[in-house]
């Protein structure tokens, strides 16, 4: 019998121990709405700081010798460094996905406000009308006293009165609603952005983590094999100059020598660094292999079907982006129906619907198709290499890009991903800056080896 209850005592402190660790996520579940935004707050400012420290341990460590140790410290750090980023960027989904459910909870509230008052309205109009049919004798006759005839006067009066206000608060509703609805499509807008920043994020995660398995695999973690790897210049341009630059919408993607070409001659023209041009044109790429690819089926609702078939709602906006979309095609002697472009990022509900290399969607490209057809002398086509390459440095170099400096190129950069400089999504900006100073080595490299490329 002692045993008995030296077992029960166990089992009931093993019960308290297990409740213990349970409790907290219990209680998580307890929090409202204000307390769960004010918690992921604080941990967004926990991320920043903690992603801010981890920068300024990379800049340091950047500045000191290069040695293979120091290398694969950088790597590493990064790798912490965007998971922590891409921790961040979930939170403010989530931090949205509350804005969101708020927006539409008012929009459902305000919608059932509007038709409360449209049946107010409708009501004291029907009484209105009764009334009005009635003649002035028969409007005297039906009051059994002269003061009845004078209070039914007075209650039309009132009626009317009640009308107006109703009508106005009807007009304030309907405004009120507008605004709303705005403010949930740009809601959703930030969201679809913060969703497109981490497939950035996972993608440079996923790079960062095999550059360092590769280094550490050819130096086999010896500083003289390391040091041997960066002496060997003329071996590395043959590979920059033949590796493929990966593009999206084109049925062959060119080698980098091609695309610097390209960079290069448009650069030319427009004032846009080649180095930043590739940058940008490779982030549109892993942001549009990401979604992948679709067709538009029906031209009233921009509904359509990925490459394989399967059905997708959303994948062009129809009152901003397929009337556009259809007169490029047009132009271009292309079946809009089958004529690729960008799917809806499917966990959002935004629309798709962007084109070629440069990821432009149609009402945007329109307002650059006559520039680009007085410079090429030709109805420019977005899927077209040398097109998307130019149309990306026009737009670029419209916000600032041919100043080439990094503020300036760093703020075009951020416009041409999302229309704003909003530093929520500065990855998207440091990140271009970051690969084109990649691209930047490259080039050089290939220039100090090899002669300019124009010359090959």
């Amino acid at each position: 019998m002692k045993l008995n209850i030296q077992r029960i005592t166990i089992s009931f402190i093993t019960l308290l121990a297990v409740l213990g660790l349970l409790l907290p996520p219990l209680l998580a579940f307890s929090q409202t709405p204000t307390e769960e935004r004010t918690q992921l707050e604080q941990e967004l400012k926990k991320l920043e700081a903690e992603i801010n420290a981890i920068e300024g341990d990379i800049t340091k460590t950047q500045k000191e010798k290069k040695t293979l140790e120091n290398n694969i410290y950088i790597l590493r750090s990064k790798i912490y460094k965007l998971d922590l980023e891409i921790q961040k960027s979930g939170k403010l989904v989530q931090d949205l996905k509350f804005q969101i459910s708020d927006t539409e909870a008012s929009i459902g509230q305000t919608l059932t406000d509007v038709e409360v008052k449209k049946a107010q309205v409708s009501d004291i109009l029907r009484k209105l009308a009764q009334e009005d049919v009635k003649t002035f004798p028969e409007m005297v006759l039906s009051s059994s006293t002269l003061s009845g005839f004078f209070s039914n006067v007075l209650a039309l009066e009132l009626l009317n009165q009640k009308n107006k206000e109703l009508l106005a608060n009807l007009t304030e509703l309907q405004s009120y609603l507008a605004v709303q609805k705005g403010n949930l499509e740009s809601e959703k807008q930030e969201e679809e952005h913060y969703q497109r920043i981490q497939v950035l994020q996972k993608k440079e995660s996923q790079n960062t983590k095999t550059q360092t398995e590769q280094l550490l695999q050819v130096t086999k973690g010896k500083e003289s094999e390391y040091q041997k790897l960066l002496d060997d210049r003329k071996k590395e341009a043959a590979q920059i100059r033949n590796r493929l630059f990966e593009l999206i919408g084109v049925p062959q993607a060119p080698t980098f020598g091609e695309a610097l070409a390209i960079a290069n001659s448009v650069s030319a023209q427009t004032g846009v660094r080649p180095a930043l041009l590739l940058a940008v044109l490779t982030q549109e790429s892993s942001l549009g292999k990401n979604v992948g690819q679709c067709y538009v089926a029906n031209t009233q609702t921009g509904a359509g079907v990925r490459t394989n078939g399967v059905a997708v709602k959303n994948v062009m906006k129809p009152t901003r982006d397929v009337q556009p979309f259809i007169q490029i095609t047009q132009e271009l002697g292309k079946d809009f129906t089958k004529t690729a472009v960008s799917c809806p990022i499917p966990s959002v509900g935004g629309y798709g619907g962007a084109m070629g290399p440069a990821q432009f969607i149609p009402s945007t490209w329109t307002r650059y198709r006559s520039r680009l057809a007085l410079a090429l002398g030709r109805p420019a086509d977005p899927w077209n290499i040398h097109d998307a390459f130019y149309a990306a440095a026009l737009y670029l170099g419209d916000y600032g890009a041919s100043k080439q400096d990094y503020n300036s190129e760093w703020r075009a950069a951020m416009i041409y991903f999302s229309g704003t400089t909003n530093t929520r999504y500065r990855f998207y900006g440091d990140s271009v800056m970051r690969i084109a100073a990649g691209y930047d080595a490259d080039i050089k490299a290939l220039a100090n080896n090899n002669g300019p490329l124009s010359q090959q």
